[in-house]
């Protein structure tokens, strides 16, 4: 299974794409798209929307993994993420590509077995998990290869609790 983790933002949205077989992990590729401050608000969108569906054709993912949207004390700053985060979520729509959503404590526990791990833990099982030599810069692109790392396990448990319904059903 390929999946696309996404740390999302206007500024800054960090990717990792990983493929996730026989419980294994390996790297397809992880950076970010970013886009210049001063630059007009919509363009910003446009280039984000544009990286996206870039991304989306070239890595060619089976799943979209990304944290659900949650209002801090900024809602300026949340109501423009959320604005990214919708032309993201269209430019995986636009491709096929079904979206998958967890909460910030469903992505610590999946990737450190702690729901209340701290943002250097996580890094820094994410940096074993991929076994990488150094732990991801910038921090988004950390954050989305969690996001990729949290679907895969998250999606692995769904798997085997239905193939084990099907077999205790026979």
């Amino acid at each position: 299974m390929r999946i696309l983790g996404i740390d999302p933002g206007y500024a800054i949205v960090g990717y990792g794409g990983v493929d996730y077989a026989g419980g294994r992990f390996s790297v397809v590729e992880y950076g970010a798209l970013t886009t210049a401050a001063g630059t007009p608000f919509g363009q910003r969108l446009c280039r984000l929307y544009e990286g996206m569906l870039r991304l989306l054709q070239t890595m060619q993912p089976d799943a979209l993994s990304v944290e659900k949207l949650y209002f801090n004390t900024n809602t300026t700053t949340a109501i423009q993420v959320a604005q990214a985060r919708g032309c993201l979520l269209l430019a995986a729509e636009q491709a096929g590509v079904p979206v998958y959503e967890y909460t910030p404590l469903q992505v610590k526990q999946a990737v450190t077995g702690y729901g209340r791990a701290e943002k250097g833990q996580i890094q820094e099982m994410v940096r074993l998990l991929l076994r990488l030599p150094a732990v991801p810069k910038p921090d988004d692109t950390a954050d989305a290869l969690a996001m990729a790392i949290c679907h895969a396990h998250s999606a692995g448990s769904l798997l085997a609790a239905r193939a084990a319904g099907q077999k205790g059903g026979r």
